[in-house]
Formats: structure tokens, C-alpha cells, sequence
């Protein structure tokens, strides 16, 4: 696959079965990650690997997190909170560092997280691994924060599903780039 093609073929996988990336995958995808636009080289991006049982106890953290909230969940709902991160082989978490810098403000070095993690998700579809990057309120939860053993400065800004894609592949859809694109004319 060239590079152009892997770029306006990426898909995100929601489908996704064993087995997990191998370490030479993995050690690619991180890689890249760490290619990612890097203002003032304050690498502020961190990655945790969960998979095995750890994806059990990940479940277990997120339903934890979800009862502060909601102390009433039904059963039903907590089983579907504990499963979430049985849906794939392996997950990673992505963890922006915020680095005190006086050049490099937060947000920076949040889009900076942004970039490896669609690096780390460009890739896996280059290897053809399934990748899906999923948010969710739970995502930015204090409780799974301090349950996931972040620093202060640190934050969970996702978490990229990873495993062999399943079921039919995704059709991409094709944009009109002119509806995106425009081109400024200043009032001079």
C-alpha cells in the first residue's frame, strides 16, 4: 500500500476479533506515534498497553467510575460498561502529559497527542490491523484517572481498540473537498 492510498483509505474498525498486534506491529505503531508534530520537543503523549485479563479490570474500573455518578445504573447497563473493553484483543491508552512549557500552551500539546494517535491508527491500517479510537465521558473520568495511576498533569484522551478487523470492511466515504475548503480573500 502506498502511502497516498493509506492515507484516503484509513477506516476506523468498530468490528474487531484475535488476535491482538504482535510486538513488531506494536513496536511500528508506537513508532510512528512518536513521529507525531512535537512543538518545543516536549513529547507530551504516554501509552499504556491492556490487554489479557487487564481488560477485565479495566471493565471493572470503568463501571467503579460510572457508579460515582450514577449510584441507580441497572445491572444491565454495568454489564455493558465491564464488557467495553472486551470488544477487542488489545487496547491502548492515550495519555496526554501536559508539560509546563512558556511556548507550548495545552492545547498544543493535546493536538500533538491527537497527531501520534492517528499515526499510531495510520500504522495499523498499514499493517492491516483494525483500529477504532473511542472517547466517551467515561474517557475523561477522575475516577478512572486516579484508578489508571495518572499524574496530575496527565489526562486519557482515548482508547484505540486494536485487533484483526471483523465483519465487512467499512465503504469510505468520499468528501467534496470543496465543501471544506475555501480560500481567504483579505479587505484590503
Amino acid at each position: 500500500m502506498d502511502s497516498i492510498e493509506l492515507l484516503l483509505e484509513r477506516v476506523s474498525t468498530p468490528m474487531l476479533t484475535e488476535p491482538a498486534p504482535n510486538d513488531q506491529e506494536l513496536d511500528i505503531m508506537f513508532r510512528a506515534a512518536l513521529r507525531a508534530p512535537d512543538h518545543g520537543r516536549v513529547r507530551p503523549w504516554r501509552f499504556l498497553k491492556v490487554s489479557g485479563r487487564a481488560r477485565e479490570a479495566l471493565g471493572e474500573l470503568m463501571a467503579q467510575a460510572a457508579l460515582e455518578d450514577q449510584p441507580d445504573l441497572s445491572e444491565d447497563a454495568l454489564a455493558r460498561l465491564k464488557g467495553m473493553p472486551l470488544r477487542a484483543p488489545m487496547l491502548v491508552l492515550a495519555i496526554c502529559a501536559v508539560k509546563q512549557h512558556p511556548k507550548v500552551p495545552e492545547i498544543e500539546q493535546k493536538m500533538s497527542l491527537a497527531a501520534a494517535v492517528h499515526s499510531l491508527l495510520l500504522a495499523a491500517h498499514a499493517q492491516g490491523v483494525g483500529a477504532m479510537w473511542r472517547t466517551g465521558e467515561l474517557c475523561y473520568h477522575p475516577a478512572l484517572a486516579t484508578g489508571l495511576g495518572l499524574a496530575g498533569n496527565e489526562q486519557l484522551m482515548g482508547f484505540i481498540y486494536l485487533g484483526k478487523p471483523a465483519g465487512a470492511k467499512k465503504k469510505v466515504p468520499v468528501l467534496d473537498v470543496n465543501e471544506f475548503v475555501s480560500e481567504w480573500v483579505p479587505k484590503i
